[in-house]
């Protein structure tokens, strides 16, 4: 490996004006190192007044955060809950802890995101479904106004994964408060980050049904303790709220969201700009209307245009100590998930493409199998940026599918 100075994918970056440190400060100056505290109570009202949700409800992760979700949406043992297949493992695994049947449901090149065409199928054939999970892939908004008519007309719960998009729009409106639930993420690599913990927001056009089921959630994830002197459980609770220090990092981290969303866009644009040259590859998909928050630019490699790989890439932006990874491998091509159903808009049979990856020729599956992720860090400067370029137009150079402005390689 390369002795360079190491460029991340997507690191914790704290503010410079030191924020965070200001909200720490205080849960130590009043002593209140423990679950809960004014932080937290804070953090909620402050969340929930930038993103425009009517309540939520501070917890330890994003994970968490759609187990609640899930929970509150009424869903249980052999209830059908549609997932699309596109997505990290931590949006299905909670529909598995409440003893319910994911079913899969593909992606569309537009958007990336579950396939309306898709899901309306899968209404046909699964009309007594439960819940409906979203999810804004990597900041890319999925196609709400198509998705939220199919579920409304049936009177189906929504659930948005959001823990991608935080601060990305859809006509105007932030992704996660579209739907009756929406969870966020403040993982490490988020584009703000409590080192652990997530949001659940509660958006139902009846505000104090909103108030309610977020005080579920908040009594759930606080083991379920009964007001009572001793302690007395009359349902199962977990142990999922979020601390007091957490989330004065979490308050200091809201302040500098607009900063970071503006820096994320940057990057997209400067890799867009520096390597629209080159044939192979293509850019995630901006669907008209959304302001993405850009949180990780992702590529596509075109097979049929160039034999370098992205894993190729991958090696040798490893080689000079450039991190980058291949996009989320699609949950029915997990071996976990391999029994569980899979939709698709078409009528063909899938074909595996490549049996090392075990990846078809879905659309999910075609992306992922020519995706990359390149790094997105907010602390990138332009010469990190531009030696990320530098490698992988070096590559491509050394295989001739760079063109210049006269079209000649």
């Amino acid at each position: 490996m390369s002795g360079k100075q190491r460029i991340y994918l997507s690191s914790p970056h704290m503010s410079d004006e030191g924020y965070e440190q200001v909200y720490i400060k205080e849960a130590f100056d009043t002593n209140w190192i423990a679950p809960l505290g004014n932080n937290v109570n804070e953090f909620e009202k402050e969340f929930s007044a930038v993103v425009g949700a009517k309540d939520a409800a501070a917890l330890s992760a994003g994970t968490a955060a759609m187990h609640m979700a899930l929970k509150a949406a009424g869903v249980g043992p052999g209830d059908v809950v549609f997932c699309p297949t596109l997505t990290f493992a931590a949006t299905v695994n909670p529909v598995i802890y409440q003893g319910a049947v994911p079913v899969f449901i593909d992606s569309d090149y537009d958007t990336w995101n579950i396939s309306p065409a898709a899901l309306s199928k899968a209404f046909q054939i699964y009309p007594k479904v439960k819940a409906v999970i979203l999810v804004h892939l990597y900041g890319l908004s999925a196609e709400l106004d198509e998705i939220m008519r199919q579920c409304r007309e049936r009177g189906i719960t929504v659930i948005e994964d959001a823990a991608e998009s935080l601060g990305t729009l859809y006509h105007g409106k932030w992704t996660g408060t579209f739907g009756d639930y929406g969870i966020f993420s403040f993982n490490g690599n988020k584009i703000i980050t409590t080192s652990g913990g997530g949001m659940l927001v509660c958006s139902m056009d009846d505000s104090a049904k909103a108030r309610e089921q977020v005080a579920k959630v908040r009594f759930w994830a606080t083991q379920a303790r009964e007001q009572a002197r001793y302690y007395q459980h009359k349902e199962i609770g977990y142990n999922y709220r979020m601390s007091n220090i957490v989330a004065g990092i979490g308050r200091g981290q809201l302040k500098v969201l607009e900063d970071r969303i503006e820096k994320k866009r940057y990057i997209y644009s400067y890799y867009k700009r520096t390597l629209q040259d080159i044939d192979a590859v293509s850019f995630m998909p901006m669907l008209e209307g959304t302001y993405s928050n850009c949180w990780l630019t992702c590529i596509q490699i075109d097979e049929r245009i160039t034999d370098i790989t992205p894993e190729q890439i991958m090696d040798v932006l490893s080689d000079d100590n450039v991190e980058s990874r291949p996009l989320w491998k699609p949950m029915h091509l997990q071996p976990v998930f391999r029994d569980k159903e899979f939709i698709t808009a078409g009528e063909e049979p899938l074909r595996i493409i490549d049996k090392e990856k075990w990846a078809d020729d879905s659309v999910a599956g075609t992306l992922f199998r020519r995706g990359i992720c390149l790094p997105s860090d907010t602390k990138m400067t332009d010469e990190d940026l531009e030696r990320v370029c530098h490698l992988i137009k070096k590559l491509f150079q050394q295989g001739g599918c760079i063109h210049d402005k006269d079209g000649r390689q």
